[in-house]
């Protein structure tokens, strides 16, 4: 599924197809850095300090609200049935509700860490990574869908949402399929909870070597 647009059908043009593969696997690549940079690090906040729960705590509402986000962001974009630019909902005040979701969650994972630093690095890979599939999409999309997307591009923000524009819009219909593979794909995220306990346990007995600290 592309993050703007949804085609005649449910089925996206061929060219379109390629940029839904690369997304996941951005994600999918992105995911692997972020848990091998965190086996090998640490805050430091020494665990089990307040300083430390309380960012792994908010890493935690991070990564809940860049799943339900991205949940959000498909219930608009999932299951259209004509070719159209979609503009409600999380659409109105940001192109690419997918990515920024997906990057708030990114953060929520560096937070895992118990690091301010951790929370910003991994959102600033994160989005680095999408920006480049995001002008991508943008270009195909130009010459696919014409002048409407380009008043769209001229209205909404590509990334950094403008709140002041949300407009409830119209979701039309959807396929439920759609939104249980976003769910799926979010899910990744909340993976990292149980896991970097087991890192940290294993940095505090010596199985692991701690090979940097970020404040």
């Amino acid at each position: 599924m592309v993050d703007d647009v949804k085609f005649a059908n449910d089925d996206p043009p061929a060219g379109l197809g390629g940029y839904q593969q690369m997304r996941r696997l951005v994600l999918a690549v992105l995911i692997v850095v972020l848990f091998a940079a965190l086996l090998f690090g640490q805050s430091t906040f020494p665990p089990d300090t307040l300083m430390h729960e309380s960012i792994e705590m908010f890493g935690v509402l991070l990564i809940f609200l860049g799943v339900v986000g991205r949940l959000w962001a498909t219930l608009y974009i999932g299951g259209r049935k004509s070719s159209e630019v979609v503009t409600g909902g999380p659409y109105s005040i940001t192109r690419n509700p997918l990515y920024v979701f997906s990057t708030v969650a990114a953060a929520g994972v560096g937070a895992q860490i118990g690091s301010f630093s951790g929370i910003v690095l991994f959102a600033l890979l994160c989005a680095g990574a999408f920006h480049i599939v995001i002008l991508r999409e943008e270009k195909f999309l130009r010459q696919a869908l014409g002048a409407p997307y380009e008043a769209y591009l001229a209205r909404v923000p590509r990334f950094f949402p403008k709140l002041l524009l949300y407009q409830e819009g119209d979701t039309g219909s959807f396929k439920p399929r759609l939104l249980l593979n976003t769910l799926l794909d979010g899910l990744v995220f909340l993976v990292a909870l149980p896991a970097f306990e087991l890192i940290d346990s294993a940095q505090q007995s010596g199985m692991l070597p701690v090979l940097f600290r970020l404040p």
